[in-house]
């Protein structure tokens, strides 16, 4: 696919690397509209040419990857991003992946709502619309949760947000709310403000408590990441009158508060939020993730300006520093379920999108 390149000068090198120290990364100035575009479209040209994907070309890695997408399209309305989705869209033809039971293969629908919303000719979101109906009917599967690994809150409850908005729709917010808060209930540590993985991450008091090195509790980067992206696209498409709107407002401020103290001195988070050091690196596709929602936030007045858009700043000068010169966004943790690994070199397609999302909201910032 070619791919029309906004016409600007290149892109100003950002020579941040992890081991500098902190005073000099408060040195810097933000990046301006026009390098944080720049940097959007490059990594989209990057990852268009080098697809890949976990299971499918619908599956949730390019549901991901394809939320970012519309979201950067939305805020920039750059044709590149446009042209980008409508050929995905065509290729999938408009379906989702199929296991009713499980959350991931919604996310692809995102994408596809999107379209839909901005009247694009053709657009086809019963695919997306039948599945969601029949996903939200499934009936206490794995001990009565849906959704029992918190990365399924960004694949699924955002979707069917945006579809109950085009459909004028309560009751399926209501049935949303419903599985979600059984995900709430099981996962979220409510003394850290922060959600375990699964149940396996849950601390029982068993000497078999998974730990990280530091002894403390295992927080995921990403699987947090997809928490409060999660959140924050569920929240710009849920009215602001809805009945159970304040649980999810105050989880997503109770959230990024926490977030925000763990920001490192890079400006990232790494993979592994209580243990920073034993990961060596702040890992991109969490951190963007979390840019993305704290900068939703102070966009839409969810979150104080003053105490967070230093911290969304630094966060995002930083992640442009994990961008190569050709496009590819690295320090990507490969796919997983906890803490691990990345370097310079390691991508994915959901890290391009969590940065496009990061992107997307930046833009926005005052």
């Amino acid at each position: 696919m070619k791919l029309k390149f906004i016409a600007l000068a290149l892109l100003t090198p950002f020579a941040l690397q992890a081991c500098k120290a902190n005073n000099e990364i408060k040195k810097r100035q933000p990046p301006t509209v026009l390098q944080t575009e720049t940097a959007m479209v490059k990594a989209l040209a990057w990852q268009e040419a080098n697809p890949i994907f976990r299971l499918s070309t619908r599956d949730w890695t390019n549901g991901a990857y394809y939320t970012g997408v519309a979201k950067a399209h939305e805020s920039t309305k750059n044709p590149v991003f446009l042209t980008a989705l409508t050929e995905m869209a065509k290729r999938n033809n408009w379906e989702t992946d199929g296991r009713i039971r499980n959350g991931d293969d919604l996310a692809i629908g995102y994408s596809y709502l999107y379209l839909k919303s901005i009247n694009l000719k053709d657009a086809n979101i019963a695919p997306t619309v039948d599945y969601a109906k029949q996903h939200l009917a499934v009936k206490k599967p794995n001990g009565g949760l849906l959704w029992y690994w918190c990365d399924a809150l960004f694949m699924s409850p955002p979707v069917i947000a945006k579809l109950a908005k085009m459909n004028n729709d309560e009751k399926m917010l209501d049935d949303m709310y419903d599985h979600y808060k059984g995900s709430y209930d099981a996962l979220y540590d409510e003394d850290y403000d922060l959600f375990a993985r699964d149940g396996k991450f849950v601390w029982t008091g068993e000497a078999t408590d998974k730990k990280e090195k530091n002894g403390t509790k295992v927080f995921w980067g990403r699987g947090n990441g997809w928490v409060l992206g999660g959140l924050a696209l569920v929240l710009a498409d849920m009215p602001k009158d809805y009945a159970k709107r304040p649980f999810f407002e105050k989880m997503f401020k109770d959230m990024s508060i926490k977030i925000k103290d763990l920001q490192q001195a890079d400006g990232l988070w790494t993979a592994g939020l209580l243990d920073p050091k034993a990961y060596g690196h702040g890992e991109t596709s969490g951190s963007a993730l979390l840019t993305f929602a704290m900068a939703w936030g102070v966009n839409n007045g969810v979150l104080n300006q003053k105490d967070f858009k230093p911290v969304i700043d630094k966060a995002w000068t930083a992640l442009l520093a994990t961008q190569k010169e050709d496009g590819m966004v690295g320090f990507v943790q490969g796919v997983g379920f906890a803490p691990g690994p990345s370097n310079a070199d390691t991508w994915y397609n959901y890290g391009t999108g969590s940065f496009l999302l990061a992107g997307s909201e930046f833009l926005k910032m005052k």
